[in-house]
Formats: C-alpha cells, sequence, structure tokens
C-alpha cells in the first residue's frame, strides 16, 4: 500500500469518527439557523483576519482586538455555538495527536544523532 492510499484511508476514517460526525452535525444545525450562523460567520472571520494579519506580519489594533473579544464572548454564550467550538477544539488535538504518529519517524530519525 503506497504512503497515498495510506493517507487517503486516514481521510476517509476521520470523515467517519463519531468526533467528525459530532462536528459536522452541530455545524450543519448552526448553519441552518440564520441567527447562529450570522453570529458564528462573523466570528470565523474576525478570527481569519486576525489570523491573517499576524501571519503576514501586520500590526493587529487594539481596537480588532477589543472587537473579537466581545464577539469571542458573545459566542461563547450561545449554546449550540459554543458546542461547537468544544467539538472543533477536540477535533484540532485529534488531529494535533494524528500529525506526532504520521511525524514520529522524522522526529527519531533527528533525535537519533543528537
Amino acid at each position: 500500500m503506497s504512503i497515498y492510499e495510506v493517507a487517503y484511508n486516514l481521510e476517509k476514517a476521520i470523515r467517519q469518527s463519531e468526533e467528525f460526525q459530532r462536528l459536522k452535525k452541530m455545524y450543519e444545525e448552526i448553519q441552518h439557523d440564520e441567527t447562529s450562523s450570522r453570529m458564528f460567520n462573523n466570528f470565523r472571520n474576525i478570527q481569519m483576519r486576525l489570523h491573517q494579519k499576524q501571519m503576514t506580519g501586520e500590526e493587529i489594533l487594539p481596537e480588532e482586538i477589543e472587537q473579537a473579544q466581545k464577539v469571542a464572548a458573545l459566542v461563547q454564550q450561545h449554546d449550540k455555538i459554543a458546542q461547537l467550538m468544544e467539538l472543533e477544539q477536540r477535533m484540532s488535538f485529534l488531529i494535533a495527536e494524528l500529525n506526532k504518529i504520521v511525524l514520529k519517524p522524522l522526529e527519531e530519525l533527528y533525535n537519533e544523532f543528537e
């Protein structure tokens, strides 16, 4: 089996995982509720804009940080969005763990010569 086949099998396993299915279901619920969807999408857009500025070295203004904090606090008070964010964190943790496993051969290789 090639490395790409293994990767595609891993992708399939992730899509079929309970964690992903729960995340997908909650995301769909939020997208079908206009108010929740608008609130969540606004939050994500602010996050992405700040992340992009950070990655390009642009200055993030105090007003932008304050706005992001206010929106985050509002979003966390919304039960379904808070649940979605928790599910996203779990999925992110799972992906990080998988990444550690995948990169283990390189880590071992480089640590072998230290």
